[in-house]
């Protein structure tokens, strides 16, 4: 049975300092990214139930959505290769609270695990919330995803 932690963390008016890495940290774009970050995504969650195995209507999907914003989806990229995301949802519908930011998806290309890319795109994923003027963040992760739950923790979140 699988067990989901929420996590969360204060934002404050602060931004992080960004760790050096050597990959360009860029928007989304549909127009020419839809495709290579549908096949990353399915690669990278090719076993998690919920995100894996999407197809590009999954995606439209979700664009679709009110809370879609591109410039809160990044992409860590080398020599125009998609070798990370981290994409944010703003939650603007809750009753009785003040908006709530929450990475909602996070993913490194296998090949590229532990370069620090996940780090260095949640850094621009928080900033990003903080910039929005966000006091709160959340994210969802699988209790036993024992490399996410120490990222998250050292950036924060409990």
């Amino acid at each position: 049975m699988r067990h989901i932690l929420k996590l969360h963390r204060d934002l404050n008016a602060d931004s992080l300092p960004q760790a050096d890495h050597e990959y360009t940290i860029e928007t989304f774009n549909p127009a020419i990214h839809k495709q290579q970050w549908l096949d990353l995504n399915n690669q990278v969650f090719a076993h998690h139930p919920d995100q894996g195995n999407w197809a590009m209507q999954d995606l439209d999907n979700r664009i679709q959505e009110n809370w879609f914003d591109e410039k809160g989806f990044f992409l860590a990229t080398e020599n125009g290769t998609i070798e990370g995301f981290v994409w944010t949802k703003i939650h603007q519908d809750l009753i009785n609270q003040d908006p709530v930011g929450e990475l909602y998806v996070v993913g490194t290309h296998p090949d590229h695990a532990g370069k620090g890319i996940a780090r260095a795109l949640s850094v621009e994923a928080i900033n990003y919330l903080v910039n929005k003027g966000l006091k709160h963040a959340i994210l969802y992760v699988d209790a036993d995803n024992e490399k996410g739950l120490k990222l998250y923790g050292s950036l924060g979140f409990n």
